[in-house]
């Protein structure tokens, strides 16, 4: 059997087919350059590709994807190239069982397989029989290291790796394309094609503390920033901030830190103004978006998401995030030099209700997302605890000045919010 195979720039999802086809020498060049491209696996007789992969190696990662007869993607690998540039780890991996020809490509009740995994072992197979929202079974996938890793080929050497699935028993006899007449040479793809994946972007955080600002949370079409509100200020001592879910102590110290100057930060809450309408009646109010630690009042030129060291950033799919995890839609800003004493104060006056706390060392703030602090005698640092609007994890954006400083720590506690324009 035949297998044409074909370069391109890109590849147009919906309309299934290449985006500026380039040759193969040109393909090897971005290869070599690390720029995205992607190749392109037909046979004679069949609308659809066998497959097609999506390569950026400047963003460590390889696609692959792979359609059926009617065109639905059917398989979707997730490789990536970490420290070793011999070997790729199959990060992720995306089947679906589509019952019939009727069912549409990615419909919410087609059955389907996702299984995730790491380079230290660790990994997370989720099984959902009836598709999104009918349940899902989860297991621990029970994978060698050879399912895990896969060997890097070099350009142009590449297997049909979908041969499988497509049951194609016979030897292949693999010929490039003649790559047609690029009319998208100069432009930009259209939002249609593929690009490499992205982790979640910070999207307008400086924005959020600028009153009369108009954003959208996707709910409410068009919410209008207030005045921040000051809720007091932090003692950070030792100059180490911690980012964390006071409800989840692993007995490993905070989830996240973050250095900035030692003394004392401001603590504001955003909040935006909005109206809908209920039961035939205007409706108005001001809702939370955020909460800040203000390091200073330089601007935040740029804003990054703050990560642990075992946090690597290129194991991260599109829109994944690291932050801290809550059980109890609870996160809080502290003094990491004293964590454990603080964390303790917390525990028994939240948790346990200890009526004989000193209201030195832990005091409730209220009409406002900060919850509550507390207050290590010994050095100082305090703890002030703030709620979020459910359980999961959170990231936490750090934001930088022109000469790299930290001047500001966001939370985000409902969700993320765009600009209206």
């Amino acid at each position: 059997m035949v297998v044409e195979v074909g370069y391109a720039e890109a590849w147009d999802q919906e309309g299934r087919v290449p985006w500026r086809p380039i040759s193969v020498g040109e393909a090897g060049e971005r290869d070599a350059a690390g720029l995205p491209y992607v190749v392109v696996y037909t046979v004679a007789g069949r609308q659809a590709p066998l497959e097609v992969r999506l390569v950026s190696w400047r963003d460590h990662y390889v696609g692959l994807w792979v359609y059926d007869v009617h065109g639905r993607r059917v398989y979707d690998l997730d490789m990536r190239l970490l420290d070793d540039p011999a070997r790729l780890l199959r990060r992720c991996t995306i089947g679906w069982n589509y019952p019939g020809p009727q069912m549409a490509e990615f419909d919410e009740a087609c059955p389907r397989v996702t299984v995730e995994l790491f380079p230290d072992g660790k990994g997370r197979r989720e099984e959902e029989p009836r598709g999104a929202g009918g349940g899902v079974h989860v297991t621990v996938p029970q994978v060698d290291d050879g399912e895990r890793w896969m060997e890097r080929p070099a350009f142009g050497e590449w297997p049909l790796l979908s041969s499988e699935v497509h049951g194609l028993t016979e030897p292949l006899v693999f010929e490039v394309g003649e790559a047609v007449a690029a009319d998208g040479a100069g432009k930009v793809a259209p939002s249609t094609c593929w690009r490499p994946p992205r982790p979640a972007q910070p999207g307008p955080l400086t924005e959020l503390f600028q009153a009369g600002t108009c954003v959208t949370d996707g709910y409410h079409p068009v919410m209008t920033v207030v005045e921040p509100r000051q809720i007091g200020s932090l003692r950070v001592p030792s100059g180490l901030l911690a980012v964390s879910g006071p409800d989840i102590d692993d007995g490993d110290g905070p989830h996240l830190t973050i250095p900035v100057p030692p003394g004392i930060h401001v603590l504001e809450e955003a909040q935006a103004h909005h109206a809908y309408t209920w039961d035939g009646q205007e409706v108005t109010r001001t809702d939370p978006l955020a909460v800040r630690v203000r390091v200073s009042d330089a601007p935040a030129v740029t804003w990054e998401m703050a990560r642990r060291p075992v946090d690597d950033p290129r194991l991260l799919r599109e829109d994944e995030i690291f932050g801290f995890g809550t059980d109890g839609a609870t996160g809080c800003f502290a003094d990491a030099g004293a964590w454990e004493p603080l964390l303790a104060l917390f525990g028994k006056g939240l948790i346990e209700g200890d009526p004989d706390l000193a209201p030195d060392v832990f005091e409730d703030i209220e009409d406002s997302m900060y919850l509550l602090r507390t207050r290590d005698r010994a050095s100082g640092g305090e703890l002030v605890a703030f709620a979020t609007t459910g359980d999961g994890t959170y990231p936490v954006w750090v934001g930088r000045s022109e000469t790299g400083d930290v001047v500001g720590v966001v939370v985000l506690v409902d969700g993320r919010v765009e600009l209206v324009r």
